[in-house]
Parts: structure tokens; C-alpha cells; sequence
């Protein structure tokens, strides 16, 4: 699989707003209430909210381009960026998204690659991330990949209160180092 990736920046903020709306919209719409569906998306990808965390320095996003075509994209925190944890020695996936019509394509697992090296490099001991306890597709891929389950947190679409799974991945188990 020819893939790229192209850190994001403030020129990019329109696109990273659009490609946030239409890749989680695709991907929990139709499991979700419409008005606290709606309320969410105009609050979590908000363009000014988007900035802020654009210019955060312990938060990093990333387009994946495949054959110079915009397929998907994923978020990095460390730090006091991060949701939970909020370890230095670990690195939190808050988002990694892939456009449905290139979905089942390995680009998924080419981006969580991407994100054990950009770990790696940075002295990461692990990642973690949080998964709809529903979405048993995500899952599976994660554990799939070696990620395992160590808690959960609330995650809230508007006023609907769900539960996420807190999935984590050791980097030393993944023959990396």
C-alpha cells in the first residue's frame, strides 16, 4: 500500500474540520439520538474548537494520503492533552478515522504503524485509546493489533451518557523496539 502522511496545520484547519464531521457522522450517526447527534458534531468539530486543539503542543493531527488522495486522518496527545492516563511515558490515539470508501484497505493498519514509530521516537512506553463499548468492529481491530482493555470512561453524545472502553498497547510487545 503506497501511504503518506502530512502533519496538520493551521492552513488545513477547513479540511480537518471536514474530514472530523464526515468520518465520525459515517461512522455513528445512525447509532445516536439526531439532535444529540447534531449538538455533538457542531460542538466537538467546531472550527474554532478544531484550532484550539490544532495549536496545542501536545496534540497532533495527521492526514493519511493514499496515491496523493485524502483517505483518512487520526489524533495524537501526550501529556496534559490527554483525555485520561495523562502518563508521559504514554501516547493517547484519540481519533483515527478512515473515509468509508477506502475502508478494508490495511489503511487502518498501516496508520496504527504509523503511530507505534511517531511513539517510539518520542520514548513512548505505550498508546492507549478509547472505543464505543458498542462499536465491537473497532474492537476487534484493536485487539486484533495487541491492544488489550485496563478501564473504561464516560463519553457523552450531547446528553446520552455511553461508555468507552480504555484499550491499551504495550510498545515493547510489538517487536518495535
Amino acid at each position: 500500500m503506497s501511504a503518506c502522511l502530512q502533519k496538520c496545520t493551521l492552513d488545513s484547519l477547513g479540511e480537518l474540520v471536514e474530514i472530523s464531521k464526515k468520518t465520525f457522522a459515517d461512522a455513528f450517526e445512525a447509532a445516536n439520538d439526531p439532535e444529540d447527534f447534531r449538538n455533538y458534531l457542531d460542538f466537538a468539530f467546531d472550527t474554532v474548537k478544531l484550532e484550539s486543539e490544532l495549536t496545542n503542543p501536545n496534540s497532533d493531527f495527521y492526514f493519511v494520503y493514499q496515491n496523493g488522495t485524502l483517505v483518512g486522518y487520526f489524533k495524537l496527545n501526550q501529556n496534559d492533552a490527554q483525555t485520561d492516563v495523562g502518563l508521559p511515558e504514554s501516547m493517547e490515539l484519540e481519533r483515527i478515522y478512515v473515509l468509508e470508501p477506502f475502508q478494508g484497505q490495511g489503511i487502518g493498519e498501516w496508520i496504527l504503524e504509523a503511530v507505534k514509530k511517531i511513539a517510539l521516537t518520542m520514548g513512548k512506553e505505550f498508546i492507549w485509546l478509547g472505543v464505543w463499548q458498542k462499536n465491537r468492529a473497532a474492537i476487534t481491530f484493536y485487539e486484533r493489533h495487541g491492544f488489550i482493555k485496563f478501564g473504561t470512561h464516560p463519553y457523552y453524545i450531547g446528553k446520552d451518557k455511553q461508555t468507552d472502553w480504555l484499550m491499551r498497547v504495550a510498545l515493547d510487545n510489538l517487536g518495535c523496539v
